[in-house]
């Protein structure tokens, strides 16, 4: 309690007393202020978790959404992590202020459960010495009732090792040959690295976007001098090595009835500049309407943007081509084409970006008065077409035959009046209104965007060949440019492996460590069990056979 100026003490040891007392209701006054910020934290941490929780849900649940409620998972995920850091700093803080005072009971927040570690990992038993004598009594007649285990999860660098293989030379006594075994396979001719070493090196380059000068940084500050210009080698190797595969997975993407394509840009050294080329991917999933063939996907590289790239991609392919409206693709769909025409299916997330621009809430309260005001035109557009994607997300995973039978009764009458509305809409707008491009970009191409309700193997976006670019768009960031054509080839093969190994689900750098090891010993008709769904098959089936002998 605070005293009043009247009733301050007048002899010194009462003024001490209530110093002290005074003192005392400060800190207890701190350790509840303390508490209560650790506690306010803490829950705010626990808000923003559930709330990814059920964004992740509602994506597991619906299926994938838009790149925006990606972002959004993305940016809900940093949030989480910056709050759940703050939570523990007040924790701490809290705790050292209860530890003044000793009327504050301080406040400990609850962490999620822990998930068993994996069996596989190394562990290491250290035994504290136990006790000798009783510290009560100084007795020495002890007998152990049982024990306490803590475990502390910790790094160890990592381990480099020197295999030294022995080959004994031997000659015959009767006709002086010299027998010898043949020297181990290396992937690098002469090389000295071993295939997990190199799958490390391939992995982080191309997988995690880390440049060989910060890896080779790395390597020298754990004690393992590979320079630059050695790395560079490996990986020119180790992409050669791997060729077969990626030709096999091309021809596996081409197969495909239907596939998924778009670009993106990536900056490539040329002549003392640097040029903005193009990274294109073509994407094949068969999972939305239940296919049974393995997705994959197929990389290329190019130094400009023209048409003969895609034309000359997907001169062998006939089927359905899901990509936006880029002028380059139209040669591929017109009717006179030597080669069967390529089918179009245009996107809707593509076509919905252009309304949403225009009808973006969020967006025009942050600009405020400056900003432009919301089209009521798009707004009702995007409220209609996420009608169709509403039901897109009911039928994803289902049959072609079912997902057909759906949009015949629900997307069809839907798409109908729709363009019906776009239509009467065009009518009325002046040819300065914003709204009539996103507009007249349906309008023109709307018998390629309808395709989807005749054709239940349509998706109605491309977002599957926007997820495979997404790595690129992030990791480009890191390596800044790519130091020639040839380089961006190269990334493009590595990257048609990792990404095919990420959609069937398998750790892209166990993958490439094992093909890199068996590659050079399979014949050509066995080299089909490298590609990743009948690497991760086999793997299975070895598993199970071991557990039915156990």
């Amino acid at each position: 309690m605070t005293l009043k100026p009247d009733d301050l003490p007048s002899d010194l040891a009462s003024a001490l007393a209530a110093l002290r007392a005074e003192r005392e209701a400060r800190r207890q006054a701190e350790a509840v202020a303390a508490s209560a910020q650790a506690k306010l934290s803490d829950t705010e941490a626990l808000i923003a978790h559930l709330q990814l929780m059920i964004e992740k849900l509602k994506r597991e649940k619906y299926g994938q959404r838009s790149e925006r409620t990606a972002r959004l998972i993305e940016q809900m995920e940093l949030q989480l992590e910056d709050l759940v850091t703050a939570a523990s700093e007040d924790e701490l803080a809290a705790a050292a202020a209860v530890a003044k005072t000793q009327s504050v009971r301080a406040f400990a927040r609850k962490r999620p459960v822990r998930k068993p570690w994996p069996e596989t990992i190394e562990r290491e038993r250290v035994v504290i010495e136990p006790p000798t004598a009783c510290a009560c009594c100084g007795g020495f007649r002890l007998s152990k009732l049982g024990e306490d285990v803590t475990e502390t999860l910790e790094e160890i660098p990592r381990r480099f090792k020197l295999i030294e293989t022995v080959r004994e030379k031997f000659t015959c006594r009767d006709c002086e040959k010299i027998t010898q075994p043949p020297a181990p396979f290396h992937v690098t001719p002469r090389g000295f690295i071993g295939p997990q070493l190199l799958a490390t090196i391939l992995f982080d380059k191309f997988g995690m976007h880390a440049p060989l000068n910060r890896q080779s940084a790395r390597f020298k500050a754990e004690g393992i001098e590979l320079p630059l210009s050695t790395l560079a080698d490996q990986v020119g190797h180790g992409t050669f090595a791997v060729m077969p595969l990626f030709q096999l997975i091309e021809r596996h993407v081409l197969a495909a009835e239907r596939l998924h394509g778009d670009d993106t840009t990536i900056r490539i050294l040329a002549k003392g500049k640097c040029v903005t080329g193009r990274i294109w991917t073509y994407t094949r999933d068969d999972r939305p309407f239940a296919g049974p063939a393995p997705p994959a996907a197929i990389y290329y590289a190019s130094s400009d943007r023209r048409g003969e790239r895609p034309q000359k991609h997907l001169a062998g392919f006939a089927g359905i081509l899901q990509c936006d409206c880029y002028s380059g693709f139209e040669p591929l769909f017109d009717p006179q084409r030597k080669e069967q025409p390529i089918t179009p299916a245009f996107c809707y997330a593509h076509a919905r970006r252009g309304f949403f621009e225009l009808a973006d809430i969020a967006k025009k309260a942050r600009d405020g008065k400056k900003g432009k005001p919301i089209s009521p035109i798009a707004l009702e557009a995007v409220r209609r077409l996420d009608a169709l994607f509403e039901i897109e997300r009911a039928i994803n995973g289902r049959s072609a035959a079912e997902r057909y039978a759906v949009r015949q009764e629900k997307s069809k009458p839907l798409l109908d009046d729709m363009h019906a509305w776009l239509l009467r809409e065009r009518d009325t707008l002046s040819r300065s209104s914003e709204v009539l491009k996103p507009i007249n970009y349906m309008l023109r191409r709307w018998a390629d965007f309808a395709r989807f309700i005749d054709d239940g193997r349509i998706c109605l976006s491309n977002n599957a060949a926007e997820r495979a670019l997404r790595g690129i768009a992030l990791g480009r960031r890191n390596w800044t440019f790519a130091g020639s054509q040839r380089g961006a080839d190269r990334a493009a093969v590595m990257l048609t492996l990792i990404t095919t190994a990420r959609l069937n689900d398998i750790d892209p750098k166990a993958w490439l460590a094992d093909v890199l090891a068996r590659i050079a010993d399979l014949p050509a008709s066995r080299l089909h069990e490298l590609l990743p769904w009948e690497w991760k098959r086999l793997r299975e089936a070895d598993k199970a056979a071991d557990q039915q002998a156990a």
